[in-house]
């Protein structure tokens, strides 16, 4: 079974309680939330809808899965909040700098068996170059092995080494500046082909999407796997899906905001086809517009 949520709520609660399952909860890695507040939001969610948690940073950055008393107290703190949200994962993320050392890889060994894990599965996020390097990843994934660790990745950039019951993706996007993507449909489509085959080796299987298109992205993703089609993601094509994109934007605007803002965005250019909005601005003069009309009358001379 593939799950398929986004990391943290794009939009409105209500708005997206109607269109996904399953959300990741982010705002605890930055902060602790009291008891009434978890509490609320098992409460206002629909039966059947799925949280599922991200650590605080106490355990990840700040203690770097020390086993201290700090780091087992911020623990038990995390699995509490679990326990009231019924979320059956926890996310542990790491940051880039930290690197698969030989220290380091005797933390891991020594949190991930000494913690209480109790009903909970403790999936955890590697992050940076080195943890890719096929010797590391041989090494990696015997560890989780042992330690019954899913390996959290973006199938994009790298699959996991360990997944046993439980295989968690979180997908940042593809573009030169992190979580600023959108993803085509070849994209949706190949991202089905990765996480498909999980189905036969894994109970359940999560895609989270974590980038700035996040809602229309798990909403087209959702759709692809219930019907093998995709909807557009303008619902309009060529020069009109332009004029979607970009007519609600605050004008006069400048070219470089407004490729900053939409360009990395995709337009359905012609049918089947889709470009990013950037491909077609960087023709066009650099000048402040003052409507979308300008700028769609400026795509027309290069036409």
């Amino acid at each position: 079974m593939i799950k398929v949520g986004c990391c943290g709520f794009p939009t409105s609660k209500k708005r997206y309680y109607e269109a996904f399952d399953l959300v990741e909860l982010n705002s605890t890695f930055y902060n602790y939330p009291k008891t009434k507040l978890v509490e609320k939001w098992r409460t206002e969610a629909l039966g059947g809808f799925e949280f599922t948690v991200k650590a605080h940073q106490d355990i990840s950055h700040n203690h770097m899965l020390d086993l201290s008393e700090e780091c087992i107290e911020a623990f038990e703190r995390m699995k509490s909040i679990c326990e009231i949200l019924d979320s059956k994962i926890l996310l542990v993320q790491t940051p880039s700098s930290f690197r698969p050392t030989p220290e380091n890889m005797k933390r891991v060994r020594r949190f991930f068996s000494r913690i209480d894990r109790g009903r909970l599965m403790v999936v955890w996020e590697t992050r940076g170059p080195d943890w890719d390097l096929p010797r590391m990843r041989n090494e990696l994934g015997r560890c989780l092995k042992e330690l019954n660790v899913p390996h959290v990745t973006d199938p994009f950039r790298s699959m996991p080494t360990y997944t046993g019951k439980t295989a968690y993706f979180r997908l940042h996007g593809l573009g030169a500046r992190m979580y600023y993507y959108q993803y085509s449909d070849m994209e949706l489509k190949e991202l089905a082909a990765k996480v498909k085959p999980f189905e036969k080796k894994a109970e359940a299987v999560y895609v989270l999407f974590n980038n700035l298109s996040m809602f229309e992205d798990g909403l087209r993703f959702i759709q692809y796997l219930k019907t093998g089609t995709l909807p557009s993601v303008t619902g309009a094509v060529g020069l009109e899906s332009v004029r979607v994109l970009i007519e609600h934007t605050r004008y006069p605007i400048p070219k470089g905001k407004l490729s900053k803002l939409f360009g990395w965005r995709l337009v359905d250019w012609k049918k089947g086809e889709q470009i990013r909005l950037d491909e077609l601005l960087k023709k066009i003069p650099v000048k402040t517009y003052g409507s979308a009309y300008e700028v769609i009358e400026e795509i027309k001379r290069i036409m």
